[in-house]
This record gives C-alpha cells, sequence and structure tokens, in this order.
C-alpha cells in the first residue's frame, strides 16, 4: 500500500485556521478530497493520513467526517487542548473512531520553546500511550533538544517528527549554517528515541529559487540516520502548493530514492506510515 503520510484538507469559512494568511490566494480557499483524487491516482498511492491545520476539536471532528466519507483517506490525526485536562473525554471519544490515529499540538506556532515540558499539559502524554495513540511532533529545529527531553521522559509514545524538524534550507541557501545543528539534533532523535520521520515539506523551508539539490544533503542525512524504516514521504499537500504541486514534490522525493532497493522505497513511500499508523 502506498500512503501519502501527510496532508491537509480544510474549508477557510469554518473560522478556524488562525495561521492563515488572509491575502494568500494559494493557501486562502478550500481544499477538499476531490481536488486531491486526481494526484493519488497519477501516482498510484493508495492512501492518505489527513492531518490537523486548526487549533480545535471542531476541525478534528470535520476531518473525521471527511474520513468517513472518502475511501482513500486511511487515518486522521486530530487536536486537543493539552493545557486542559477537560479534553481527555475528546481524546477518549474520538479514540472510538476507527480512523483517529492521534493528535498534533502546534508546537511551531506557540512562543513558549519549552511549552511541550510545561506541568500542565503532561497529562496528554500519559493518555496517548494508555489509549495507544500516536504524537505528531511539530516544531523547528529549536525544539529538538525539548523533543528528546519528552521522549526519554515518555520511550513508550509512538512519536513521528514531522517534516524533517523544518530544518532552515533557505538561511543554507543564503550562506548560514542551518545544516550542522540541525543534523546533530535529527542524530539525537535517532539514536535515542524510538520516533520515526516524516519526509515531507521541505520544499516550503527551501522558500523561492530552490533546486533538488538545496534539499539534498538534508534529505540524504534523514534517511541516513533513520534509515528507510523510520522514515514516511508525504506531500503536506495543499502548503507544498507555495513551491511546487504535488507531482513535482512526488518525483523529487522518488529521485532521492531511486538508487535505494526496491523493499526500501516500498517502506518509504507506504510501509513506515502503515506500520506507524497501523493502517488498513
Amino acid at each position: 500500500m502506498k500512503i501519502d503520510a501527510h496532508q491537509h484538507f480544510w474549508q477557510p469559512s469554518r473560522g478556524d485556521y488562525d495561521w492563515m494568511p488572509k491575502d494568500n490566494a494559494t493557501l486562502n480557499r478550500a481544499y477538499a478530497p476531490a481536488d486531491l483524487a486526481g494526484h493519488l491516482a497519477r501516482n498510484g498511492i493508495d492512501g492518505t493520513v489527513l492531518v490537523q491545520a486548526a487549533a480545535t476539536v471542531h476541525e478534528t471532528e470535520y476531518m473525521l467526517g471527511l474520513a468517513d466519507a472518502t475511501p482513500f483517506i486511511k487515518g486522521v490525526v486530530g487536536w486537543v487542548d493539552f493545557e486542559d485536562p477537560g479534553h481527555l473525554a475528546h481524546l477518549e471519544r474520538l479514540a472510538q473512531h476507527p480512523k483517529f490515529l492521534g493528535v498534533r499540538p502546534m508546537i511551531q506556532d506557540i512562543p513558549d520553546v519549552n511549552w511541550m515540558l510545561r506541568d500542565d499539559v503532561q497529562w496528554a502524554y500519559a493518555a496517548l500511550i494508555d489509549l495507544d495513540l500516536t504524537f505528531d511532533a511539530l516544531g523547528f529545529p529549536q525544539h529538538i533538544e525539548n523533543f528528546a527531553t519528552l521522549m526519554a521522559r515518555y520511550p513508550e509514545m509512538r512519536v513521528v517528527y514531522d517534516h524533517c524538524m523544518k530544518p532552515q534550507i533557505r538561511d543554507q541557501r543564503a550562506g548560514r549554517d542551518a545544516f550542522s545543528a540541525w543534523a546533530d539534533g535529527m542524530s539525537r532523535l535517532a539514536e535515542e528515541t524510538s520516533g520515526c520521520c516524516k519526509f515531507s515539506a521541505l520544499v516550503t523551508e527551501a522558500d523561492d529559487g530552490w533546486s533538488p539539490e538545496d534539499l539534498q544533503p538534508f534529505v540524504a542525512h534523514v534517511l541516513k540516520v533513520f534509515g528507510p524504516e523510520r522514515v514516511m514521504w508525504g506531500s503536506d499537500w495543499p502548503v507544498c502548493r507555495l513551491q511546487s504541486d504535488y507531482q513535482s514534490w512526488h518525483d523529487i522525493a522518488r529521485g532521492f530514492t531511486a538508487r535505494m532497493s526496491a523493499a526500501d522505497q516500498a517502506m518509504i513511500f507506504g510501509g513506515t506510515a502503515a506500520r506507524f499508523y497501523r493502517l488498513v
């Protein structure tokens, strides 16, 4: 089964996508399953993981409704409020849905880099373990150390590091070293935790004028330290449309892995996601 491990659908008129620039025509429009279906068919992709884009339980319920009506959506990564222990009831209720996989707090948008280690949010990690749900770790390179600390506290938690932890490839292109500290941090996550890594969103961290060569050292490092059995490809569609169309990003990712064995490629483009998320 070939899987796109990270994509989004949204309807801005719902009113809870606070991060979305109102003047960005690429992002600020509705995206629905019919908009993605052709891309999946052309690339032989059997299913997707639909990931939250709003910090509300209502959006999670909206996505589960889409999943109920859309066979290719194999699972949904939603959201609950880690700062409200009362949301344990929401988590327990959502966990009863066969396509609910886990949650993703929007840590990259939280000003406090130490938020994930605060005492008042620890209940949520324990609940994810108890309910056997997944944790999508969304952050930047400055969050890597805290994610390592978090996973040392909760080694049983099933975690995937989103978007290769968003290395700032645009800075590397501008002559500033964005590779060394990021690479050391990713090596630490690979060696000290059991987490997987999403091979996604690198094009949007490269910014205008990027080329595959700009991405290559970052991709090579992730594949080396995590290995194909812990790497899963994702389109990050439609966000990827800021810098690439679906087909181009898929082809580039395929190119980066072309010299790997067929078995390793199958892991990266489906097997790892299916195993981690327990997709059927």
